[in-house]
């Protein structure tokens, strides 16, 4: 039996463990390290809280080129579901025009939250705006926008770990669970 844990109301168990998420960190970080590492000026890491924060800090810890991060905070889900509206609570308040950016994200689902990031993010005129994520599920990717990196692609379950949660809990776990058969 997978190791399991409980959340609330609901059961989780181990989907993907730890070696291989940092396995798949290391190699979007050596496809980063090949697109960004003659960059005129340090490209800007703008990290989706709060999904994205274990992420994006073991990916800068492997990427070579020097860099900035900034955070922006948008959220979308309530419970296991996306609600299909974005809310934005924090952006980015410094000058980003000519810069190239690099929108690191937890899941790619949907593709609202990406395609309001990229709105977003082009209206302050950066050089250019890029997707890395660590999953993405293509079954229900809505849009043409491309996702520039993805580490590891999905099906349509829902998950939790390394940063993804279950109403604000289970962040902190190392590996990534999915719901269990009960």
């Amino acid at each position: 039996m997978k190791p399991r844990v409980t959340l609330n109301d609901k059961t989780f168990e181990v989907m993907i463990p730890a070696e291989d998420i940092d396995k798949v960190v290391a190699e979007v970080a050596d496809k980063l390290n090949k697109r960004y590492a003659s960059c005129e000026k340090p490209p800007i890491f703008v990290g989706v809280l709060s999904g994205a924060y274990m992420f994006l800090a073991d990916l800068v810890r492997k990427v070579t080129f020097n860099h900035e991060i900034t955070f922006v905070q948008i959220s979308s889900y309530a419970g296991t579901q996306s609600t299909g509206k974005i809310t934005q609570k924090l952006g980015i308040d410094f000058d980003v025009e000519g810069r190239e950016l690099i929108i690191v994200e937890d899941i790619v689902e949907t593709g609202h939250s990406i395609k309001y990031m990229i709105d977003y993010l082009n209206s302050l005129n950066p050089k250019s705006v890029e997707v890395c994520t660590l999953f993405y599920k293509p079954e229900k990717y809505l849009y043409d926008m491309p996702i520039n990196y993805c580490a590891m692609e999905i099906g349509n379950e829902f998950i939790v770990g390394y940063g993804l949660d279950y109403d604000q809990i289970g962040r902190n776990l190392k590996d990534i669970y999915v719901l269990a058969d009960e």
